[in-house]
């Protein structure tokens, strides 16, 4: 596959030169602390997974990052510090969110969707979005056939197809990836992991929440546990994978169905 999205980095420089490192960071939704005291740091080119059961805090921690929630504690993203980060200022510097539901503009074009997705470079001057949505389709080409469809009438999987393109028609340095696999059958849960995997690839750093451990555990560099609003456990994914107690709460017995997502 013939494009770069970003600058690809060295592999000596991915934990030297992390491009997200939060410290402390806490959100309250009045009395009840939904995220406390979480820190993590993302490596240019790294994926790193954020696992976690239902209500742990996951998509607050990055509705946080993207400056959606407010927050307590530090955002370093791309070497300027963030006491509170505002939405706008974030994704001008280059950081990527693709929510849960999408959010897609269902009364619009699958093409014009993704050329939203270029307004902030197009606003600062820069006129490539024609170059960037050909790679888009080269990485999707089910979004090539359906270019002129309404995205309201795209299957699950091309509308998270969809969501992520918009996304990256933006060249973020990092893309924040909110439950990619949510709804989505096997075989489409296997070609949205495959994507990921080969946006890294291509130099794109990524941060990945997702219940599916397995899977995420599986294309992650390094992963993070998110229990009752707290980091539990952090390590090499490969690590943790094999650790007992994940094996128990996340990748046992009852995550058939995980194995079948994964492989």
């Amino acid at each position: 596959m013939n494009m770069s999205f970003v600058p690809q980095p060295s592999a000596d420089n991915l934990c030297a030169n992390p491009v997200l490192e939060i410290k402390d960071l806490s959100v309250a939704y009045g009395k009840v602390e939904a995220l406390s005291g979480a820190s993590l740091r993302v490596g240019q080119g790294q994926i790193v997974t954020v696992i976690g059961p239902n209500g742990a805090g996951k998509t607050t921690l990055l509705s946080a990052i993207m400056g959606v929630l407010g927050s307590r504690g530090q955002v370093n993203f791309d070497g300027s510090l963030e006491a509170v980060p505002q939405v706008e200022v974030m994704v001008s510097r280059g950081l990527g969110l693709v929510p849960e539901k999408r959010e897609l503009f269902t009364s619009m074009s699958v093409a014009d969707n993704l050329l939203l997705g270029a307004f902030a470079r197009h606003r600062r001057g820069e006129r490539d979005h024609a170059t960037t949505q050909a790679q888009i389709y080269e990485l999707f080409p089910r979004l090539w056939e359906r270019r002129e469809q309404l995205a309201g009438t795209l299957s699950g999987g091309e509308r998270q197809m969809l969501a992520v393109g918009r996304a990256l028609m933006a060249k973020p340095r990092l893309l924040m990836l909110d439950e990619p696999s949510l709804g989505l059958a096997p075989l489409i849960t296997r070609e949205i992991f495959r994507i990921i995997t080969a946006l890294r690839q291509q130099g794109v750093s990524i941060l990945l929440v997702e219940q599916n451990a397995r899977a995420a555990l599986r294309v992650a560099d390094y992963a993070y546990v998110l229990e009752t609003g707290q980091i539990a456990m952090q390590g090499p994914a490969s690590e943790l994978a094999d650790d007992p107690r994940v094996i128990e709460a996340y990748l046992g017995l009852a995550s058939k169905h995980q194995e079948m997502l994964a492989n």
